[in-house]
């Protein structure tokens, strides 16, 4: 349902990615292999029913904005929104699609605008998004003037809402989503200009490992974006939940901003900073009518929310911006 061929042809003509191109198709065939995803009919069937509407304007610098409520009919208002349900949960946007709000979970616009004004420039650069869920920040990563866009995510759900917006934002565009983790890109890959890991880390088991796997995907000088959780501390303090972290079974390390600093720099990057501190908000994170399931409020201590429900601090996420050596 999903076609990659326009992308495969595209990456013969970046050398620094040809390479990849000898085992992409066979690993993105496994991604997206009905064996691992039993509800993959299901989404393909959303895609494939969403109406053919002509978007008149497309937005992807101050927000992802296709068309307004006049492009369509309401017939194909009343299809489009009935396809795009059958995707839930929406967790990373907001998107506005033909008038209509995908209200996400999170308000991914606002980690842009923090990120936004610490990157540099983007123009003609080759970005990599790790564990870019459906692939909001990669657009965002487009309208900010990059040449080309490769998301990557292990989720098919998400890779399916990417390629049903991809329909109105333009299918020819240089942005792709790919079923896979940072594991499937070839080892010392250098080809990137900017890569951004963000919301990843603390779901690794090894932090350093996956840190040394993101120095690999830049070139020489490429710039890594990446927001994690972190906890307030010095150096060489790390919070490792031994059960769940705000209900999240999958929490493994989460460093103070100077001791993820120093593994920055034992994993071979310059001048690692960081440039933004944030704590979650329940009006950044929440449940809403495209996402049903439990969300920030939720995971807090009701009696101290600046506590986990489990008693541990209450998300911070910090910004750390890196160069590769």
């Amino acid at each position: 349902m999903i076609d990659y061929t326009p992308l495969y042809a595209a990456l013969q003509h970046i050398p620094e990615l040809r390479p990849w191109l000898a085992q992409l198709p066979a690993q993105v065939a496994e991604g997206l292999s009905p064996h691992r995803w039993g509800d993959l009919p299901d989404w393909h069937a959303a895609l494939r029913a969403l109406p053919d509407i002509a978007p008149s304007t497309i937005d992807v610098q101050c927000a992802v904005s296709i068309g307004s409520a006049e492009d369509a009919s309401p017939e194909q208002l009343a299809e489009l929104e009935q396809q795009l349900r059958k995707l839930h949960p929406w967790r990373k946007g907001p998107w506005e699609v033909f008038g209509l709000t995908i209200d996400t979970e999170w308000r991914s616009d606002w980690k842009w605008d923090r990120v936004l004004p610490h990157l540099a420039p983007l123009k003609d650069h080759l970005v990599l998004d790790v564990g870019c869920g459906n692939g909001y920040h990669c657009w965002r990563s487009f309208g900010a003037g990059a040449r080309r866009v490769i998301g990557i995510d292990p989720s098919a759900k998400y890779v399916a809402q990417f390629y049903a917006l991809k329909k109105y934002l333009g299918e020819d565009q240089p942005v792709d989503l790919l079923p896979l983790g940072i594991e499937a890109l070839p080892p010392r890959l250098r080809a990137f200009d900017t890569t951004f890991s963000m919301g990843v880390l603390y779901h690794r088991r090894s932090p350093m490992d996956h840190l040394r796997e993101l120095r690999e995907t830049l070139r020489p000088g490429g710039q890594l974006i990446l927001e994690t959780l972190v906890i307030d501390g010095e150096l060489g303090e790390c919070l490792v939940p031994e059960g769940r972290y705000a209900k999240m079974r999958n929490v493994w390390f989460i460093p103070s901003c100077a001791t993820l600093e120093s593994w920055l720099r034992k994993c071979g990057f310059e001048n690692p900073r960081t440039v933004n501190l944030n704590t979650t908000s329940i009006e950044e994170q929440r449940r809403t009518d495209w996402m049903h399931f439990e969300s920030l409020a939720d995971f807090l201590d009701p009696k101290s929310p600046h506590k986990t429900i489990e008693g541990h601090p209450a998300p911070l996420r910090a910004v750390v911006v890196a160069n590769a050596t």
